[in-house]
């Protein structure tokens, strides 16, 4: 939907960008002091035709910015109608009309025709920067409410839970340490295991729960996430500086190749565990990869993603790979840390709540994500069968209105 609100505002811009390069040209430099306010009109648009662009990379553009959106594709509208009067004002210049008289009604015509438009543009003008600076204003607003009130994304707290406190844990975290131990005292290749799964799976709590099992065992070792819009600078600077264990504010910035070079020559005889958490395309594994030595016995690298080709390229040459699909819940697990967020055990739940969070449950089909976005909303509702039996019946929905849950909600429609 926001993919389709963007389009269609760069869509609108430009035939009105079009034309304003039209009457920039030679056969319009007659009319000159409208050849000044199109000038400026035309780079006014260009600059916000790049940010829509840009916006367009965006996964979830804020509500001002989809109504700036907005009028942006109705004055664009107006604004080609506009030009398009002009330029046929223009054109019938050629036809030459019979008589003094004629001349002079015609030539008057023209010239209120003109003066009408030219006022007409540049108040369109004044519109489309009015609506960027209001634009401009009401998000310096929301940005500073933002900054009193941030939502945390869960899946960041969760890594700090202690295991105790974790369900379902013990088993894939076993099992991700097998794949990453088996022949590791035989190789010299590094061994690597891509944890691949939808999100609400899991996979940043199992890929940090094994770090925090074997991170003792390396002097070198770095946890960061690489997240859908990566910004590799930044990236590379953090991993340097963590293997390094030098501050991330005496690494020098550099380029990102310098930076490549800088870790791999840094880590090319020394033994390393690295997690890189979340990568969403193939294209960032690639970059990433090369600051690694490949031929460095006993070290290991984590990667996680949602996508099956990027866990597949992760786990291809040069590296010694597997990859560990993420398993949902089990409904043993799944009523555990349901029940006990919400009654500290399964036996504390009343009687005629149990068929209803039974098939609460399945439609929460193991996702650990689901159960705890679910069970916090079941938290603030009041425990009897009927608002239990709603949520039942349109869990997307309540979701979706009960801000509590709205980190939540962000990470499950992103699967």
């Amino acid at each position: 939907m926001e993919a389709a609100l963007v389009s269609a505002a760069t869509g609108a811009l430009k035939p009105v960008l079009g034309k304003l390069a039209t009457l920039l040209g030679d056969e319009y430099k007659r009319f000159k002091g409208m050849h000044i306010e199109i000038k400026s009109l035309s780079r006014e648009l260009v600059a916000m035709e790049a940010f829509l662009l840009k916006m367009s990379e965006e996964e979830d553009p804020d509500v001002q910015d989809k109504v700036w959106m907005n009028e942006v594709r109705e004055l664009s509208y107006d604004m080609e109608d506009s030009i398009d009067d002009f330029m046929q004002s223009v054109s019938s210049e050629d036809k030459k009309p019979d008589g003094i008289l004629e001349k002079m009604k015609n030539s008057l015509g023209k010239m209120k025709a003109r003066r009408r438009i030219g006022n007409e543009i540049g108040d369109l003008k004044k519109q489309i920067i009015e609506a960027a600076q209001r634009n401009e204003r009401y998000k310096a607003r929301e940005a500073f409410s933002k900054a009193k009130n941030t939502t945390i994304d869960p899946r960041a707290l969760d890594i700090f839970k202690h295991a105790s406190e974790l369900v379902g844990i013990d088993e894939p975290k076993a099992e991700v340490i097998k794949l990453l131990t088996k022949g590791v005292s035989t190789q010299e290749q590094v061994k690597l295991v891509s944890i691949v799964g939808s999100g609400g799976m899991g996979k940043t709590t199992l890929a940090n729960q094994v770090y925090q099992d074997l991170k003792g065992e390396f002097k070198c070792r770095a946890f960061l996430s690489v997240s859908r819009n990566p910004n590799m600078m930044n990236i590379m600077r953090t991993i340097f500086s963590e293997v390094s264990e030098k501050d991330y504010a005496n690494t020098e910035a550099g380029s990102i190749q310098q930076l490549i070079s800088k870790t791999a020559y840094f880590l090319a005889d020394k033994r390393y565990f690295v997690v890189l958490d979340d990568i969403w395309d193939v294209d960032t594994w690639h970059v990433l990869k090369h600051a690694f030595p490949v031929k460095s016995s006993g070290s290991i690298i984590i990667t996680t993603t949602r996508i099956n080709d990027v866990a597949e390229s992760c786990r291809s040459t040069p590296f010694s790979g597997d990859i560990y699909c993420i398993r949902p819940l089990d409904m043993v697990h799944s009523r555990q840390l349901f029940y006990t967020r919400l009654f500290n055990a399964e036996e504390n739940c009343p009687s005629y709540l149990k068929k209803v969070s039974e098939h609460i449950l399945r439609k929460c089909a193991g996702l650990p994500l689901a159960i705890v976005a679910i069970s916090g909303l079941l938290a603030n509702t009041e425990r009897t069968e009927g608002p239990w039996k709603q949520v039942e019946d349109s869990i997307g929905r309540a979701l979706q209105r009960n801000p509590s849950v709205e980190g939540m909600m962000k990470i499950l429609s992103l699967s």
